[in-house]
């Protein structure tokens, strides 16, 4: 995980890209992606997650928001990462219409052993790239890029 980037603002607007290890195309399948959009909307509506825009992608999300309620951005997001990790994982162990379980599987195990802090499956890169924005016109930029 890269140490240059921080969440230096904690009332602060950002733009971020986090991605499943090694890029792998979980978000093709819908049950993946509904656990993602019920995580949001948990973040938003008890953990002061204010959502400005998001995108899905098959194998990483954009987002923008903000820490509404006092708790750490990166907290925040560190929190939303961990839950949806061990929601997704164990939704693809229990799936046995999952072609690729054992592929998947065995690519979050590769991926915990080469991190010091994960201890049976890594799902997510460690790298969020934080992006304060601190202009309407970046503002836009960024949600023009997501949408």
């Amino acid at each position: 995980m890269s140490r240059n980037y921080k969440f230096h603002n904690p009332e602060g607007l950002y733009f971020v890209s986090f991605a499943v290890v090694d890029w792998l195309d979980v978000f093709t399948r819908t049950q993946y992606k509904d656990i993602l959009i019920e995580s949001l909307a948990f973040c938003q509506t008890k953990k002061g997650m204010e959502i400005i825009a998001w995108c899905i992608m098959t194998n990483h999300v954009h987002l923008i928001f903000r820490s509404i309620k006092g708790e750490k951005p990166e907290q925040l997001l560190g929190d939303f990462k961990r839950f949806t990790s061990n929601k997704i994982v164990k939704a693809i162990q229990e799936n046995l219409q999952e072609s690729r379980r054992e592929f998947l599987l065995e690519q979050f195990k590769k991926a915990a052993k080469k991190s010091s802090n994960v201890e049976h499956h890594q799902f997510w890169r460690h790298d969020n790239k934080p992006i304060e924005l601190w202009s309407n016109e970046v503002i836009k930029e960024k949600i023009n890029y997501i949408h």
